[in-house]
């Protein structure tokens, strides 16, 4: 299947390297390679030290995953390499996000990570190795348009993964390959058992991958203590409705687990001041947001005016207009977040993105208050 990978010359004589977590998705990716004749090699990334890597399960770049990756290479007759990675991983992944949070930010890591360890050092590396494409496993399309590189939302809407990919650069797209983007997961999965892959029926990994269960407090908690500190929990007409065990716990938008009970409608966070250790509540007209500013934006399309507006990973995208420095949303967009990457697209096309940094509320505090 040499048409997935657009090898640039002929299959037998091409190298392809292929980024492998130990998942189903990119073992496959892997399996599709090997079938094209080209030389192959599997790299896995090693993200966190051994001994704890061996006990965190549904992690990616785990103790199992980075054997199952060994095993899937052992079967399809290629080699298999692991990089250590995890100085550069804490550093630059997991303290970013535990600096977020202690900002009162809502961070994503998935992001970060894309734009970081897993594509441009594993790029460099393929390239060091003298390898004619890197190839992963994300559900997203890589089109050829007039000449020109595009990156398109996976075919199949479920799986669709580009709103983590819009720092993907456009020399980076040339080098990166991804054949699974017009493949539903059910066909990936048939693949890997017709192959006879141990990851056939793996589950995925679910959460982000350094904190498998869920639990993004206690993370931060052990690595920003002061986030911990108790607050007052205030409504934004002024009133002091509790205490808080530490603004760790809250993320805009959140609706539960804020303890303060007997209140006559539903309250929402809508604001975190962390040097003040106050969280604000109010209703959910106190959520809806007009307009974000958005910092670091890399583009892949042009930098056109009016762009469809990704604010969350599972939510649609909404019409808006970009100025260069802010997107404003045709109607209110809710629980939109300092932290949050805002993505843009042109129908499937990805367009670009960036890191949110600053919100416009769509209704001011005292009409909120009355």
């Amino acid at each position: 299947m040499p048409d997935i990978f657009d090898l640039p010359r002929e299959s037998s004589a091409s190298f392809i390297v292929v980024a492998m977590s130990g998942g189903v998705d990119s073992s496959v990716v892997a399996m599709l390679a090997a079938r094209t004749g080209a030389r192959v090699v599997g790299v896995t990334m090693q993200l966190y030290d051994h001994g704890e890597a061996v006990q965190r399960g549904g992690a990616c770049c785990a103790g199992q995953d980075i054997y199952d990756a060994k095993t899937v290479c052992d079967r399809l007759g290629i080699p298999h390499y692991v990089l250590d990675y995890e100085t550069r991983f804490r550093e630059g992944v997991i303290e970013e996000f535990a600096d977020a949070y202690a900002a009162g930010q809502t961070p994503i890591p998935c992001s970060k990570c894309n734009q970081g360890v897993k594509f441009t050092d594993l790029i460099a590396f393929a390239r060091e190795l003298g390898a004619d494409c890197l190839a992963t496993g994300h559900y997203v399309r890589r089109i050829e348009n007039k000449g020109r590189i595009e990156l398109w939302r996976g075919r199949d809407p479920a799986r669709d993964q580009s709103y983590f990919l819009y720092g993907t650069t456009p020399d980076q797209l040339h080098f990166v390959r991804f054949p699974l983007g017009d493949m539903p997961k059910a066909e990936v999965r048939a693949l890997a058992t017709e192959a006879g892959l141990i990851v056939a029926d793996k589950p995925d990994s679910q959460d982000i991958c350094f904190v498998p269960d869920g639990d993004y407090a206690s993370l931060v908690k052990k690595l920003r203590p002061e986030t911990a500190a108790p607050g007052e929990i205030v409504h934004v007409d002024g009133r002091v409705l509790g205490e808080h065990g530490g603004v760790v716990h809250y993320t805009i938008g959140q609706r539960r687990g804020l303890e303060i009970g007997g209140q006559a409608e539903p309250l929402y966070v809508v604001r975190l001041e962390p040097a003040e250790r106050r969280v604000f509540v109010g209703p959910r007209s106190a959520l809806a947001v007009a307009a974000a500013r958005i910092d670091g934006v890399n583009w892949l399309g042009e930098g056109q005016t009016r762009v469809q507006a990704k604010v969350r990973s599972l939510a649609k995208p909404v019409t808006a207009t970009w100025d260069g420095d802010t997107v404003t949303f045709d109607s209110p967009e809710y629980g939109v977040a300092p932290g949050q990457s805002a993505v843009f697209f042109d129908g499937e096309r990805l367009l670009g993105g960036g890191t949110i940094i600053a919100t416009q509320a769509a209704v001011n505090a005292e009409a909120v208050a009355a």
